[in-house]
């Protein structure tokens, strides 16, 4: 009779505790917020991101029009107020306005780094502890948590090699941050989630860009610009062979954990170039949606 009464109350204590965590599940306020690389933006729904971009992936939250897009100046190092301080009073205004109890921050390239740099640092600023609590899991998309030797290129190669800042932005401090000796130093002192040093307080989970593809017959070399994959492919001459033309894969997956290396999961096992990987090609929109 005892035992009966005792699997009676665990079964009741069960059902409570089932119930309440799916009440909980279904009260919360999911939101998402995008968050881009290096420069300045003003408008990166349009310019980073673009709407078919956003628009997909937004079909994955339970109210789509839980979402935002981060306009700050990522010229600056990652700890300057218009670089982490920007980014933190847009979150800030974010949670507020719409009541986000529960945030994915979609990140890419050095938009990682700005966020790694709130995750570590939550006594830097008042507002980095709400932001940290709400945040469910950042899903970084070529993150350069490693730094990249285009970086030293434009900062101090020959001519031609800073000719180079096409691609990231001229000599600005955002760009002197991230050769791979100064992320070194960075990530041993200041950041969170790489080798030896502690992990970071949520789940930081990396999409790494493996190749570049731009033959002018294939199609899928147009997704992302044409352009910009003739030039990423071009840049790959100062990376190694596993790269997405701006960044190797050992700094894509030097912070948190890989999610999947490209090939893995892309319709037809096709790369994603760094270009590419910030828009909507090969199903990456869809593996983003399905996460949210």
């Amino acid at each position: 009779m005892l035992k009966k009464s005792f699997l009676n109350k665990l079964l009741l204590g069960a059902s409570l505790i089932g119930g309440s965590l799916m009440a909980a599940s279904a009260s919360a306020n999911v939101g998402v917020a995008f968050v881009h690389g290096t420069g300045q933006q003003s408008d990166a729904y349009n310019d980073y991101w673009t709407g078919s971009m956003i628009q997909s992936v937004i079909q994955g939250l339970p109210n789509s029009s839980n979402y935002t897009v981060i306009n700050c100046d990522f010229t600056q190092y990652m700890w300057d107020s218009r670089a982490s301080g920007c980014l933190a009073g847009q979150l800030t205004n974010f949670i507020n306005n719409k009541g986000i109890t529960q945030m994915t921050l979609i990140t890419h390239s050095n938009g990682g780094n700005v966020v790694r740099w709130i995750l570590s640092n939550p006594t830097w600023d008042s507002r980095f502890p709400n932001i940290i609590n709400k945040t469910k899991e950042v899903i970084a998309l070529a993150p350069s948590s490693g730094g990249t030797p285009l970086a030293e290129a434009v900062l101090s190669g020959n001519a031609f090699e800073q000719s180079l800042g096409w691609l990231l932005g001229y000599q600005n401090d955002a760009v002197r941050m991230q050769q791979e000796s100064w992320m070194a130093s960075y990530n041993a002192n200041w950041l969170y989630g790489t080798a030896g040093r502690p992990s970071l307080p949520k789940p930081f989970v990396n999409v790494v860009g493996t190749d570049v593809e731009s033959a002018i017959w294939d199609g899928d070399s147009y997704c992302g610009g044409y352009s910009q994959n003739v030039g990423l492919e071009f840049t790959q001459n100062w990376l190694d062979s596993c790269s997405d033309g701006f960044l190797n894969c050992s700094s894509q997956s030097a912070a948190g954990s890989v999610w999947f290396y490209d090939k893995w999961y892309t319709k037809g096992g096709e790369p994603l170039s760094h270009a590419q990987s910030r828009r909507n090609c090969f199903y990456l929109d869809t593996y983003l949606r399905n996460r949210i």
